[in-house]
């Protein structure tokens, strides 16, 4: 059996890189270039790997399913550098919801 990894420390780090792509050489980083492209282009590439992510869903291929998220989980990353949300702001976000009903905590949110 594989050994599971600790998520928030995977996405820590990955988070760690993006940030530190920020100013990096937009012809050798992919990352780099993202972020000078800005919010609007971040934002794009983050709903197009939301629906890549949902085809494969629906269309349960599992093995798309891995690769699409890792993509998303990536856009959404630097999305959240992009923005200046760190990760354990919405890890936090997270916990405090721990323990609560979906149904509760949706119904809770200003409209």
């Amino acid at each position: 059996m594989n050994k599971v990894h600790d998520i928030s420390d995977v996405l820590s780090r990955l988070y760690d890189v993006i940030v530190s792509r920020r100013d990096g050489n937009t012809a050798t980083s992919y990352t780099a270039k993202l972020l000078a492209q800005g919010t609007n282009k971040i934002a794009q590439k983050f709903g197009e790997e939301a629906v890549e992510t949902v085809i494969a869903a629906v269309t349960k291929n599992n093995t798309a399913i891995i690769a699409e998220s890792a993509d998303l989980l990536y856009h959404l990353l630097v999305t959240w550098a992009d923005a200046g949300v760190l990760p354990q702001e919405v890890l936090a976000e997270l916990e405090r919801r721990e323990g609560e009903s979906g149904l509760t905590e949706k119904g809770s949110r200003k409209k």
